[in-house]
């Protein structure tokens, strides 16, 4: 399943078009243009095999994803049979599971009147349900779906020649397809399109979107043009949206303690509705976020979703905010477990040092469990936190010792998605050093720096033996990530964490993998940004399979630096040091051509 490159504005667009144009001529505008609302839901491949419906799966990376059959056979949008004259054999059909406004808003009051945690958003809510081990869950949410393109072993299987054509038969098989698709000749057309969906359409919308998708209408087009780097089509992108904004009262500042310690402040709002969506909380980042933009409690702020998801504050509105209060300051000691803050003189984070700090277990064995560190399915935020009050866990090792008998004490256990627990958590003790390296929190320690240490020392026992000097000579890690993990290895409670691991049977060793060859083979890379399709784990993976390194520092001797949305100081450094400067696309392309300098 591919992804997509985004246009921010119609000059984008037209440079998109255009660069169609030079690949494949003029033929792209005697094609003209399909356009579909990009939903914002959760991404999802069903097979059907003579028009039965037999397997569903999550995107995943797009290669493999996770076999979530019988939740999607809950889902009522989704046939189990398809309608009308299909093709025989096997064929996939493409869509995203979403969740209505009005049907979220209903679960969440029935939610608070059980006296059950509220879901922050749909899209996240989608995807949470799609993944239950009990599809009994799944079957009580309110999943709807849209499909949007099909595909087949056999090209042949199909006789539809363009976008506009599948999507009729998408119709008729019984396969819901979003509203306000429509068909241009011209980009001009496809402006205007975009101009009436963003600002009329949008809020009257029972479902998110997160922008429109273009796609070239003829599908012999779509093929000359083919895809960048296996993933990003030529002949499609999407019309991404300027976010909704929102004014609302601050009504407080409040502090919550991070898995590695950092003091994270947040906003506590007057609720407001922001894309189909009420707001209560946002972001706030950092203190000296929050003395830039001057803000303070009982101020009128303009609020909005950034990326249409997390909700973050652009600036208060001073002329709607008199009189003012005090300026807010970060408190002098956790408000967790109440240790003295610190903070480093190069770090705009504060942090409480305590690693038992009670306002930590909790981020951190979220974490823990996460897809990007253990990948201990079914473990859920709200499930750790049930397991937390039940005095089951109290650091990721426990969560080792978990018996079938104690989780079948607990609401919401049953046999079937207790046993599927148990062995995510089996499976999960074989996962690699660097994994469990970046699962355990450790301060400055990421996904990258874990792999380098991790593929450095080979095992958990030499990394804590090694010294701040041993540890920062690993080229990619340095002093501050150094001392970090030093610090950490020196913590009587962190030591015997990794003890009971290891006395649990988690692995704590890296297998040796040397990378040779490949298009960037001697290439030194720094990532920094939010990339458009990749995540950082992907990027890195992606640099390594063809032979580059991923640091996280911009020097001299850095090849290039992939940079993405919201860049900061490595971009700006490494324009300074004349660093070559590229996007996702470009890294994609170097990749799949095997481009070198």
């Amino acid at each position: 399943m591919l992804s997509l490159g985004n246009a921010f504005d119609e000059a984008e667009l037209d440079a998109w078009r255009d660069r169609a144009v030079r690949l494949a001529g003029e033929d792209v505008d005697k094609s003209g243009y399909a356009v579909e609302l990009k939903i914002d839901g959760a991404a999802v491949s069903l097979t059907y095999d003579d028009g039965v419906f037999t397997i569903g799966a999550t995107r995943g990376n797009g290669s493999i994803g996770e076999v979530v059959t019988e939740n999607l056979r809950t889902v009522r949008d989704v046939p189990l049979r398809l309608i009308g004259n299909h093709p025989a054999g096997r064929i996939e059909i493409r869509g995203e599971v979403y969740m209505p406004f009005d049907a979220f808003e209903k679960m969440n009051e029935a939610r608070v009147q059980a006296g059950e945690p509220v879901f922050a958003n749909p899209r996240n809510s989608a995807a949470g349900s799609l993944r239950q081990l009990d599809p009994a869950v799944t079957a009580r949410r309110p999943l709807r779906f849209f499909g949007y393109s099909v595909a087949a072993a056999d090209p042949a299987t199909f006789d539809f020649r363009t976008q506009w054509d599948l999507l009729e038969q998408l119709a008729a098989w019984g396969i819901p397809v979003a509203p306000h698709r429509a068909r241009y000749k011209k980009m001009e057309d496809v402006h205007k399109w975009a101009h009436n969906i963003e600002h009329n359409v949008r809020g009257q919308l029972n479902f998110a979107i997160d922008g429109a998708v273009v796609k070239i209408d003829s599908l012999r087009l779509q093929d000359d043009l083919g895809v960048v780097g296996g993933r990003d089509p030529r002949w499609a992108i999407a019309r991404k949206f300027a976010p909704d904004i929102a004014e609302t009262k601050l009504l407080a500042i409040k502090v919550n303690v991070g898995r590695t310690g950092a003091l994270n402040p947040y906003a506590e709002l007057e609720p407001v509705e922001i894309g189909g969506v009420i707001v209560k909380l946002a972001t706030l980042h950092n203190e000296d976020l929050i003395r830039a933009k001057d803000l303070r409690v009982g101020d009128i702020v303009q609020v909005k979703r950034a990326g249409e998801v997390i909700p973050q504050i652009i600036a208060s509105v001073p002329e709607k905010s008199e009189p003012r209060g005090e300026p807010w300051r970060m408190p002098p000691n956790c408000p967790s477990c109440g240790t003295p803050v610190e903070r480093d003189d190069e770090e705009v984070a504060i942090y409480c040092p305590n690693v038992a700090c009670p306002g930590r277990r909790l981020e951190a064995l979220v974490h823990f469990a996460s897809r990007g560190a253990m990948d201990i399915r079914g473990l859920s935020y709200a499930r750790i936190d049930q397991l937390i009050a039940a005095g089951l866990v109290n650091d990721a090792a426990d969560i080792y010792s978990l018996t079938g008998e104690q989780l079948l004490s607990l609401e919401g256990y049953a046999g079937k998605g207790t046993e599927a627990l148990l062995s995510a958590i089996e499976t999960s003790k074989a996962q690699p050093l660097s994994r469990l390296l970046g699962a355990l929190g450790i301060r400055h320690v990421g996904s990258i720096a874990a792999q380098l240490l991790a593929r450095h020392f080979g095992t958990i026992d030499e990394i804590a033996r090694a010294s701040s000097a041993e540890i920062g000579s690993v080229r990619g890690v340095g002093p501050i990530i150094a001392e970090g993990v030093v610090r950490f290895f020196s913590d009587a409670s962190a030591m015997q964490l990794v003890e009971k691991l290891r006395a649990a049977g988690v692995n704590l060793s890296e297998p040796h993998q040397v990378a040779a060859g490949g298009a960037l083979a001697g290439k030194t890379v720094v990532i920094t940004g939010t990339l458009p399709t990749l995540t950082r784990p992907k990027a890195t993976e992606a640099v390594e399979s063809a032979g580059g390194r991923v640091t996280s520092s911009v020097s001299k001797a850095t090849s290039f630096v992939v940079a993405g949305a919201e860049a900061g100081s490595k971009l700006e450094k490494a324009r300074s040091l004349g660093v070559e400067v590229i996007d996702e696309a470009e890294l994609l392309s170097r990749i799949a051509t095997g481009e070198r300098d």
